[in-house]
C-alpha cells in the first residue's frame, strides 16, 4: 500500500468519522473501568518497537498476552461487537499518521511472541511495515500458529501489489477471516 493511500484513508476516517471515534471511546469508558484507548508495544518494521493504539476490548487488568492466549471471558460485551465489526482497529489511524504501520501488511505482534518474531525475521517479513489487516488475516490465519502466520506474511511479501492490497481491503470490509481469536 502506498503512503498516499494510507494517509488518505487515515485522513478520511479522522474527518468523516471523528464522531464515531468519540462515541466508541465514550461507550468503552462507560461500559467498564479503564481507558477508552488501549496502548500496547508491538514489533514494527525492522523489528523496531512502537506503541499500537486500539479501542480497549478487554477488561482492565487483563494480561498483556497474545489475543489467542487470553480467555474469552476477558473480552467485554462491547469488545466482542467492536472486534466483530473491526472497529477496535480504528485508533490505529494514529499509527498510520506516525508512519509506523500501513493499512495493509503483516499484523504487528507483541515482543513476547518471540517465535513469530524470529520466523518473520528468518523469512524477511520484518522488512515490511506492519498493517491493520493482512493476507493471513483474511485467510483465517491468526497468531496461534506462528510459523504458518509467518509463511503467509512471506507470501504477502512475495506477491505484494496495489491490486492485492485492494483485494485484502475488500475482503476485510466484507468480514473475511477470523481476526485475532481469543481462547475459549
Amino acid at each position: 500500500m502506498t503512503r498516499a493511500v494510507d494517509l488518505a484513508f487515515a485522513f478520511a476516517v479522522a474527518v468523516f468519522f471523528w464522531w464515531l471515534l468519540l462515541l466508541i471511546w465514550a461507550v468503552v469508558r462507560l461500559e467498564s473501568k479503564g481507558p477508552g484507548i488501549f496502548a500496547q508495544e508491538r514489533v514494527g518494521r525492522n523489528g523496531h518497537p512502537f506503541t499500537c493504539y486500539k479501542f480497549r476490548t478487554m477488561k482492565a487488568g487483563t494480561a498483556h498476552l497474545g489475543t489467542h492466549e487470553v480467555s474469552a471471558s476477558s473480552v467485554t460485551r462491547l469488545g466482542q461487537i467492536l472486534r466483530k465489526l473491526k472497529l477496535d482497529e480504528l485508533p490505529q489511524i494514529i499509527n498510520i499518521f506516525r508512519n509506523e504501520i500501513s493499512l495493509i501488511g503483516p499484523r504487528p505482534c507483541l515482543p513476547v511472541q518471540t517465535q513469530l518474531v524470529e520466523a518473520r525475521r528468518r523469512l524477511g517479513v520484518l522488512t515490511l511495515k506492519p498493517g491493520i489487516s493482512g493476507l493471513a488475516q483474511v485467510n483465517g490465519i491468526d497468531m496461534s500458529d506462528p510459523e504458518k502466520l509467518a509463511q503467509w506474511d512471506a507470501r504477502y511479501k512475495a506477491l505484494q501489489s496495489l491490486l492485492l492490497d485492494l483485494k485484502i481491503i475488500i475482503a476485510t470490509a466484507l468480514g473475511s477471516g477470523n481476526g485475532d481469536r481469543v481462547a475459549k
